[in-house]
């Protein structure tokens, strides 16, 4: 299910969920999918991120082709999740699709592994800008940029690890302020 890139200007947006909100988020379920679908071309990557348990959601990534800074804004905060008060916070970054692809072309597939998002947060001299040597099991790679696209404020990954130790690995030890390593899972209406 591959998608070509319509305006060339990539954004990662992650929504973090606040506490206890997991009744609303299913209560908006249907609000969720009907707003997504106005932006399924558009998706370059999407899903959950999860729990310990592997269950219960944390937070929602998605990574979007759209035309501009305010147009990534509106995709952002008029979201029904968002409008409702389901999430707690949102990073929304201008990112750039290092790999070229999308999470449909992942030659790994749907399933299968430990999936992770890992976010390295920093400033100063950027790190990570080339892809690593082993990108068999990278699902998403690129850096996360100021509005412009000229300052570079960390790296967000996709990929598929053994586990959240090596998941992190992918990201250059002692660059970053800060490292997030979470559960995610392809995201999608269900079929």
């Amino acid at each position: 299910m591959s998608r070509r890139s319509y305006f060339g200007v990539w954004f990662f947006c992650y929504h973090r969920d606040r506490p206890s909100s997991v009744g609303l988020r299913d209560e908006l379920l249907k609000d969720h999918w009907s707003y997504m679908d106005r932006y399924s071309r558009e998706m370059i990557a999407r899903g959950p991120t999860l729990a310990v348990d592997g269950d219960t959601p944390t937070g929602s990534l998605h990574i979007v082709d759209l035309p501009d800074p305010a147009a990534a804004r509106a995709f952002a905060f008029d979201e029904p999740n968002y409008q409702a008060g389901v999430y707690r916070d949102v990073l929304l970054r201008r990112w750039r699709n290092t790999l070229g692809r999308t999470m449909w072309d992942f030659p790994g597939g749907r399933t299968g592994g430990s999936r992770y998002l890992v976010l390295g947060l920093g400033a100063g001299q950027a790190a990570d800008l080339a892809v690593p040597p082993d990108r068999d099991e990278l699902i998403a790679y690129g850096p996360l940029l100021s509005d412009d696209g000229a300052t570079w404020l960390g790296t967000a990954v996709l990929v598929r690890a053994p586990d959240p130790d090596k998941a992190r690995a992918v990201l250059a030890p002692g660059r970053y302020a800060h490292i997030e390593v979470h559960n995610w899972q392809f995201g999608g209406r269900p079929s």
